[in-house]
């Protein structure tokens, strides 16, 4: 970019300093430890000793000397930089970071003297923070993640005038661009909600499911009001003898499960020799706020137990949950089991939590003081906006799944490109209030499920630890939504033979990492140690995916070979094709 296309964004420069100047006027007000101790002194900081917080006063003092060295660096550079000097950076981002990617970041003077005045100031924050140590670690984690939400928002990529690439595309398109993304913001807005902004991340009609997504054949052969339950249609002469019935979490379409070719982990058990079944959860309106986990246990897996059991004639199950689904599956096996029911045959959790003392990230939504917000807000309302729970998640990967839509579709004014993970994570599904509040509570707020006989389903105590069935357990270990380690506390908890695998990559990537693709390697253990960590420095690692390891698990616990099921019978007869209607409602 010349120099005299860059007049705007260089008179922007002065104020862009300025407010970070501003930000940390009081952090730099003093250069020894009498000036920052009267510091400490101010009230804010009288009121958070005062709550539990201690301040490293030399960690501080250190970080800010150190600031400060290089703030007068920067601006000396900046000086040679614009008289046309090649002088080296005082601070560079990291090798992960995509925002400063354009080359301009790097040789126009004037970006990189925003993007270099933007990481000082970042780093610095985040050490002031860091100097501050909480007696509650759960206030420790919420100051730093809301201080990262921050950090990442005030980022001069995120803004038209101090963009590169969005100067550039405003004087060759000549404004286009943000008229482009004006339109793009207005349609977004349209399809939010009123407390969330649902930015796009794909193109809303690049997918049909059955055809692109979804698309494995089966039929739907058995409805209530909260799901449907798909049988697929088989693809080998003989099966095993045992069915396999998938639960899928009821705050996601299940057909994360049955993506392209390469990604469908259903296809993949369908062509094993598995007779699958997959609960597919309506997409709940306010006409179903009444309804409680209870009723989930009930019309979810116990109901689709009931008509399996009665078509396929097995008295033997094995079940598969997914995230919340595992969780679901695990208090349903709980309660079975106390009405000496054991039809499950074997138990697989995929990126599940049982244990919530660890909850990640997420938890900081969560917190005591919000959580009765909340729950009063959802219980006026009748249901959980899936779209607000959705945003929830992408600002747990803020750069990534927010921010970088906010400049591609907005400043850039381009559609985003099509995306089939991305279309499914933004195909959001409702919770109704009563679930939500039963399941906040027990899980996330005060961690009860966990706890022998703390929480109750219809007068039967729940006691994860006499669960004696076999237990697959599979984590993924950059797994921002499950921490792997949390659910090892999980597999840990129950009483029967467990299995702990750990895959590669994240909450979707890392579960259907198919057996062609291979992408991502796993780590396995036959002991399962007193500790992850213990677990993972004794485990051994293979390429590719995951997939063979479990059927090889699930195999023997599958019973002989018999003759391929047809799909339903005259009792339960097709309702409708797979992916079915419950699955098609979005929001």
């Amino acid at each position: 970019m010349k120099s005299s296309d860059q007049k705007e964004v260089a008179d922007f420069l002065e104020q862009y300093s300025e407010v970070f100047n501003t930000m940390f006027k009081q952090v730099l007000s003093g250069t020894d430890t009498e000036s920052l101790n009267s510091m400490l002194d101010s009230d804010k900081l009288t009121e958070l000793l005062s709550q539990g917080v201690k301040v490293d006063t030399a960690e501080l003092l250190s970080k800010q000397m150190s600031f400060m060295t290089q703030q007068a660096e920067l601006w000396q550079n900046a000086t040679k930089a614009l008289l046309g000097s090649k002088v080296d950076p005082v601070v560079t981002e990291k090798s992960n970071d995509k925002r400063f990617q354009d080359s301009e970041w790097n040789e126009n003077p004037v970006f990189n003297y925003l993007k270099q005045s933007y990481l000082l100031n970042s780093n610095m924050l985040q050490d002031t923070v860091n100097s501050l140590h909480f007696d509650d670690p759960k206030a420790e984690e919420q100051i730093k993640f809301y201080t990262r939400q921050y950090i990442s928002s005030v980022s001069p990529s995120n803004h038209a005038l101090t963009n590169p690439e969005v100067c550039r595309d405003i004087l060759e398109s000549k404004g286009e661009n943000l008229i482009k993304g004006l339109q793009n913001f207005m349609q977004d807005l349209q399809q939010s909600p009123a407390d969330a902004l649902k930015i796009s991340q794909t193109n809303a009609d690049a997918f049909t499911l059955g055809e692109d997504l979804a698309y494995t054949p089966g039929d739907v052969i058995y409805q209530n009001d909260l799901m449907q339950l798909i049988q697929y249609k088989a693809t080998t002469k003989e099966v095993n003898e045992v069915p396999l019935l998938f639960v899928p979490p009821f705050i996601n379409k299940y057909y994360v499960l049955d993506m392209d070719e390469q990604k469908s982990l259903i296809k993949w058990a369908v062509g094993q020799g598995h007779t699958v079944f997959v609960i597919s959860w309506v997409n709940p309106d306010k006409t179903l706020s009444h309804k409680g986990f209870n009723d989930y246990i009930k019309e979810g897996p116990i109901a689709a137990l009931d008509v399996i059991e009665e078509l396929t004639t097995s008295s033997k199950i094995n079940v598969v949950g997914y995230c919340i689904g595992g969780t679901l599956l695990a208090t349903t096996q709980s309660y079975l089991l106390a009405k000496g029911d054991t039809r499950i045959n074997s138990l697989t959790f995929l990126t599940t939590l049982l244990d919530f003392d660890e909850p990640g990230e997420i938890g900081v939504y969560l917190s005591e003081k919000m959580l009765p917000f909340l729950k009063k807000d959802i219980k006026e309302k009748g249901i959980l906006d899936g779209r607000v729970l959705g945003l929830a998640f992408s600002m747990l990967r803020e750069n990534s799944l927010f921010w970088s839509y906010f400049v591609n579709n907005y400043l850039k004014g381009k559609d985003p490109a099509p995306f089939d993970i991305l279309y499914w994570n933004g195909d959001s599904t409702n919770l109704p209030a009563e679930t939500f509040d039963f399941y906040m509570t027990n899980t996330y707020q005060y961690n009860n499920l966990i706890k022998d006989g703390a929480v109750e389903i219809e007068g039967v105590a729940i006691e994860l630890s006499k669960i004696d069935t076999p237990s697959y357990f599979l984590a993924t270990i950059a797994d921002h939504i499950v921490l792997w380690q949390a659910s090892y506390k999980g597999a840990k908890a129950l009483s029967g033979p467990t299995r702990f695998v750990l895959a590669g990559s994240g909450h979707l990537a890392g579960v259907i990492n198919s057996v062609e693709h291979g992408k991502y390697p796993h780590w396995v253990n036959d002991e399962l140690s007193d500790t992850a960590e213990h677990w993972f420095e004794n485990s051994t690692k293979k390429e590719g995916s995951w997939w063979t390891d479990w059927d090889e698990w699930v195999v023997p616990q599958s019973g002989k070979q018999v003759a391929a099921r047809k799909q339903g019978s005259e009792k339960y007869a097709s309702i409708e094709a797979a992916p079915g209607s419950y699955v098609k409602k979005r929001l």
